[in-house]
């Protein structure tokens, strides 16, 4: 029960006792959120005293017991062994001053509490978020439904607000007016209310502002001073602009059809040319802009020619003119493309449009072009040709003066002009040729005399004339030598004369070619018209001509044929002194003679024959005896005779070789000369040479002559050859008949010789049998069947060589050749003839069956067509035969012992012949194999209520199929299996299988699952708000099961460690992070991991932002139009709130970071600016003394921090 009494002499005591020790409270939180129990305590335990709040008894403490005020009975707990108070569920009303007094002791202490109510539904309104630049003031206000003890920050997105002159905050801070917006000014707004015990943000507002057009531009491209007529112009107008501007284009101030940013010029001209401006407009903003460009264009020249008004003619003037199509601004003329320059006689025209040359000269000839330039383009002509006319100069006749009648002249009349000049020819007056060339008609002596020639240029008119004299004369013609009608005889003189059609200058005479001189038997008469050779000879016999000249002509005559007749001389007479009965004698007689002469024969008295040659009739013996023969020359009346003697003898009728044996090598064989009629002697011959019978000049030779016979003793193959008899007499000697000796020996080899074995079907192709030995015949025989000649199987040289032309395929076969004698016969060996034609197609053929591995496999090569040799190839490499490769029937088949699965590839084969190589189309081997073991990938521990993922994989070929087994039931089908939602009966073994259809295999393999509760959320909470150099605590609230917890910061996990962070000062205690103090430094975006088995839950990130301040307070001053303006500035957050005091009056001037006031005596003195931070709750302040003679902001020495601080606690006292 309360004593009023005690308790008056309570407050008395402890109003009026001094303290004499001391003495500590602490409360639990301070300040303390509405609802929240809060524990207040001291470092020194009360035995008598108690607690009181504003000086209102709570508990009293006496002797050992205690007593609860009635008011607080409900509400408060005492702990008597601590002396510690707790209050529960605070209210507002229980903030204020707590103290605890110790009546023994004489203590007492005091601690304020400040209780608070949290802060909730934080929202921000505004008239409208829509604003047009420079126009519209956004004024944002925030409230909020519950709190106490508010403090209110604004931020656009992650950035602090805070007042300038620009940016208000009023009402506290409730208030953000941002006067005249920009574009900078636009974004998501919130606003941030906190106090003591909580905070909470707003929902965000986005401000749009609109604004523009501005730094509106113009761009041309292509960019150049003046355009071309014809080319592309593209003109682009910008401009920053909130919404887009809209774009309209005006040329010379009509507006043109385009309502967008880009204008096309195309092919444009010079009408065209003009200013081009481009309209932009905001329909939001309401503002116009606008940007001109000037845009000249010029047409570019287009045709230039060059014309001349009259020739140019040497010495006089002449002109051109340039014509130009197009715009021009200057002209350029140009001769063989040297520039032409003014000069006394080279003028030009207005605009250098003419070209005028005068006295005009030969070098003022040449190609003429003209230039024309203006600023987009230069053009120049073709070149012009200028030709200079000049003449005829002094004419000149070229022809003969002296012609022969019948022959044509020509007169030639050249006079230097241009153009060339015309020309005519006068003969005696009248015009006979207008060419500068005449030929005459066919000469006679009536067309001597003057001729003229009159040269005349058409264009200069301008004419010159030359003469030259003809005089014609009749040639010499039908010259003839004519001789007497009499025959030249030796010993007599002779005449020859030469007779002309006309009279000759004169006369030559000639023998043979040879000029003839007078001798003394050579003499000319009559002008040498008659030649006369004294006693002619034989020797004179020649061909003789004449030779006429005149001055015109000279002429030779026909050779004339001298010939003397003389003889005969005494005759020679040819034949045989002995002569054979039953043939005839021929003699021949001859005699020198001109004209040669004619003969007689005489046998005892009577004249046998009249000829030269004189042929006996059949002899007989009394035909023997003398034979004369008379020469006659008809033309000299004179003869000749001589004579000689023949014996008739008796005649050998025949000379025959005969044998009676075959010759054969190394045997005796012997050939009989036998002869029909007397002879002398015989002889035999060998290859047409008598046979030399010393058999010692011949080591191979052994034989000898027996009367007739011709023994050999052996014959031998050196024998061989042709041999004769001759049997002799006097009338001559006799052959025999040639006869062929061959000595018979037995064939030693027969070989059949080939260029190839392998011979491509369509070309020919020969075989030559090569016997060593004498072969009678040869046989060519093919698959043992004798060939025969055909169309295509062909014979030559006796049949050694057989050509087959062309070869056929069905030509393939085994040949061999027969060679036959008189002692035996022999064949050669088989030889095999392969055609080779184009190999038609190549396969790679498999079995059914697909390639296994550890099986063996076969791959075929199926060659259509002949092939000499097969290669086998893997992926385009050769193989090679190796432990488990081999090729069998002639590489037709490959064998892969044992495949593996490193055998797959692709597989070829190529046949090769002689005509060429061709592969097969690539197989592609396959080999089957697998499964291998799965490998199963899947969590080993998964939460309740989410599902798991198992994925199956094996190496196989083809591609595995799988299912999924879980407590003997198959769950799934598919290499990926997707649980349902898990529970706890859920644990357990998985297992996969994989199969391949093909191998016929299968393999499995398993994981195990094991099913734990969930958690089910990770959120980050805080109970204070931080402040610098305070102590801050995060707590990290899951609910679920979990393991372990652990920090981020900036999405890198948290170093606990503080030895590692010079800035940082944090530890961890089970769920919570305690910042021991928070600073600056600890600011970042902050995430708490709770784990599992089953992984980690990542909390969504907590934006811890450090509230300080204010520190580093300023105030400047500027002066404008007789007034003062002093800004207090200071960094905090959140910003603080300003007030200024003049001359230490305790009443603010005003509560803005901004006071203006006129500069009048009345306002000089010490302006104290005080920064106050409502979260922090520190208060700064800074003073300016302002006086007429300090024109710019004057700070004067204020002291150490301490005497701030001092300053600081005793402003309240001052100002209250």
């Amino acid at each position: 029960m309360e004593s009023p009494v005690v308790f008056i002499l309570f407050l008395a005591a402890v109003t009026f006792t001094d303290v004499t020790c001391s003495q500590t409270l602490y409360a639990s939180e301070n300040p303390v959120a509405v609802g929240n129990n809060v524990t207040l305590s001291s470092n020194y335990t009360v035995s008598s005293g108690g607690w009181l709040f504003n000086t209102r008894q709570i508990v009293i403490i006496l002797n050992g017991g205690f007593a609860i005020s009635k008011t607080w009975r409900d509400r408060v707990s005492f702990n008597q062994s601590t002396s510690s108070l707790t209050i529960h569920s605070v209210k507002l009303e229980d903030s204020g001053n707590y103290a605890l007094q110790d009546l023994i002791n004489e203590i007492s202490s005091q601690l304020t509490l400040s209780v608070e109510e949290s802060v909730s539904n934080v929202t921000v309104q505004t008239s409208t978020t829509n604003l047009v630049e420079f126009n519209d003031t956004a004024v944002l206000m925030c409230s909020v439904s519950k709190g106490t003890s508010l403090s209110y920050q604004w931020f656009n997105g992650s950035s602090m607000i805070t007042a300038n002159e620009k940016v208000q905050l009023s009402s506290g801070n409730t208030i953000l007016t941002i006067m005249n917006v920009t574009r900078y000014d636009q974004g998501l707004y919130k606003c941030n209310v906190s106090n003591n015990v909580s905070n909470d943000i707003s929902a965000p507002v986005n401000l749009t502002i609109s604004y523009g057009p501005s730094n509106t531009e113009m761009t041309v491209m292509p960019l150049t001073n003046i355009y071309k007529g014809g080319s592309n112009i593209t003109l682009s107008c910008s401009a920053v602009s909130s919404p887009p501007a809209m774009f309209q284009w005006m040329v010379n101030g009509v507006y043109l059809n385009k309502i967008e940013p880009k204008l096309e010029l195309e092919k444009v001209n010079e009408s065209m040319s003009g200013n081009y401006t481009c309209l932009i407009h905001n329909n939001v903003t309401f503002r116009f802009s606008s940007q001109t460009a000037t845009i000249q264009i010029v047409d570019p020249v287009k045709a230039v020619v060059v014309n001349l008004a009259k020739p140019a003619i040497f010495g006089e003037t002449f002109s051109l003119s340039c014509e130009v199509t197009g715009p021009v601004d200057i002209i350029h003329w140009w001769k063989n493309h040297q520039l032409i320059s003014a000069d006394n006689k080279t003028t030009f025209g207005t605009g250098y449009r003419t070209l005028t040359i005068s006295s005009t000269q030969h070098s003022d000839g040449g190609d003429y072009q003209c230039e024309a330039f203006n600023s987009v383009s230069n053009q120049a002509s073709d070149p012009f040709t200028v030709t200079v006319y000049y003449g005829p100069e002094t004419a000149n006749v070229m022809g003969p003066n002296l012609a022969k009648a019948g022959d044509y002249v020509t007169f030639i009349c050249n006079a230097i002009s241009n153009p060339p000049s015309i020309y005519e020819w006068y003969h005696e007056n009248v015009l006979v040729s207008n060419k500068s060339e005449y030929v005459t008609p066919s000469l006679t002596t009536s067309m001597s005399g003057k001729y003229l020639c009159v040269a005349f240029n058409s264009i200069s008119g301008k004419n010159s004339t030359a003469d030259i004299m003809l005089t014609v004369i009749e040639p010499l013609q039908n010259i003839i030598v004519e001789a007497p009608m009499m025959p030249a005889k030796e010993g007599y003189s002779y005449n020859l004369t030469c007779n002309t059609n006309v009279p000759a200058d004169y006369i030559y005479w000639m023998k043979n070619g040879e000029l003839l001189n007078e001798n003394n038997r050579i003499v000319f008469y009559n002008d040498n018209k008659t030649l006369h050779i004294r006693m002619v000879e034989r020797y004179e016999n020649a061909n003789y001509e004449c030779m006429a000249v005149n001055a015109v002509s000279y002429n030779k005559s026909t050779p004339y044929m001298l010939f003397v007749n003389y003889g005969p001389e005494t005759p020679s007479v040819y034949g045989p002194a002995f002569a054979e009965t039953g043939h005839q004698a021929v003699f021949s007689c001859s005699a020198e003679s001109v004209p040669p002469s004619t003969f007689c024969w005489w046998f005892n008295g009577a004249i046998v024959a009249n000829t030269s040659d004189y042929t006996t009739d059949v002899l007989s013996l009394s035909m023997s005896g003398e034979y004369k023969c008379m020469a006659i020359n008809t033309v000299t009346g004179k003869n000749s005779t001589n004579s000689t003697t023949l014996t008739v003898i008796e005649a050998i009728e025949s000379v025959m070789i005969e044998s009676t044996t075959i010759p054969i090598n190394t045997k005796n064989f012997t050939l009989t000369c036998d002869v029909t009629g007397p002879y002398d002697t015989i002889y035999w011959m060998k290859d047409n040479v008598t046979l030399n019978m010393d058999p010692s000049n011949d080591s191979h030779m052994s034989y000898n002559i027996e009367n007739n016979m011709l023994n050999f003793i052996p014959v031998t193959t050196y024998n061989e050859g042709i041999y004769q008899c001759v049997a002799t007499n006097k009338a001559g000697q006799q052959k025999s008949l040639q006869y062929r000796l061959l000595v018979n020996y037995p064939i030693q080899n027969v070989k059949l010789n080939a260029p190839v074995t392998f011979v491509k079907e369509g070309y020919a192709y020969n075989l030559t049998c090569n016997v060593t030995g004498p072969a009678d015949y040869i046989y060519w025989m093919k698959n043992g069947q004798r060939l025969h000649e055909d169309n295509r199987t062909f014979f030559h040289k006796d049949n050694e060589t057989v050509e087959i032309n062309p070869v056929k395929r069905y030509d393939t076969g085994n040949y061999y050749c027969l060679a036959i004698n008189a002692a035996g016969n022999m064949s050669s060996a088989l030889y095999m003839l392969v055609v080779i034609y184009q190999i038609e197609n190549v396969e790679v053929k498999a079995p059914m069956m697909p390639a296994i591995e550890g099986y063996s496999y076969n791959l075929t090569c199926n060659v259509t067509g002949p092939a000499e040799y097969i290669y086998w190839m893997k992926n385009g490499e050769i193989l090679h035969d190796e432990n488990r490769t081999v090729f069998y029937m002639e590489n037709k088949t490959l064998h892969l012992s044992m495949v593996e699965r490193y055998d797959n590839g692709n597989y070829c084969c190529m046949a090769i012949n002689a005509f060429g190589n061709k592969a097969s189309p690539t197989y592609n081997l396959i080999v089957n194999y697998g499964p291998e073991k799965p490998i199963i990938y899947g969590p080993a521990f998964a939460e309740t209520g989410r599902q798991a993922v198992f994925s199956c994989s094996a190496m196989s070929e083809p591609l595995s199929q799988f299912c999924w087994w879980f407590n003997g039931s198959i769950v799934s089908n598919t290499s990926v299996y997707a649980t349902s939602l898990l529970s706890f009966n859920m644990s357990g073994e998985y297992t996969c299988m994989a199969i391949n259809n093909v191998t016929g295999k299968n393999s499995t393999n398993s994981t195990t699952l094991t099913v734990v509760e969930a958690i089910e959320s990770v959120m980050i909470k805080n109970k204070t708000i931080p402040i610098d150099t305070k102590n801050f605590t995060l707590t990290c609230e899951v609910i679920g099961p979990y393991d372990t917890i652990y920090w981020m910061k900036d999405n890198m996990k948290l170093n606990t460690n503080p030895s590692n962070n010079s800035y940082a000062s944090y530890n961890t205690e089970n769920n919570m992070l305690h910042f021991t103090p928070v600073t600056l430094d600890s600011e970042g975006t902050y995430q708490c991991v709770a784990t599992n088995k089953a992984g980690d839950h990542v909390s969504p990130q907590y934006r811890l932002l450090v509230n300080y301040g204010p520190v580093r307070l300023t105030i400047s001053r500027a002066s404008m139009f007789m007034h003062v303006s002093l800004i207090c500035q200071a960094d905090s957050r959140p910003a603080c709130d300003f007030s200024w005091f003049f001359n230490n009056l305790s009443t603010p001037l005003q509560n803005t970071s901004t006071i203006v006031f006129p500069a009048t005596s009345q306002n000089f003195g010490n302006y104290i600016c005080k920064a106050w931070n409502p979260v922090t709750d520190i208060t700064m302040y800074q003073n300016l003394t302002v006086t007429a003679h300090a024109p710019a902001i004057h700070f004067p020495y204020q002291g150490s921090l301490m005497m701030m601080v001092l300053f600081a606690f005793s402003a309240p006292v001052l100002f209250n």
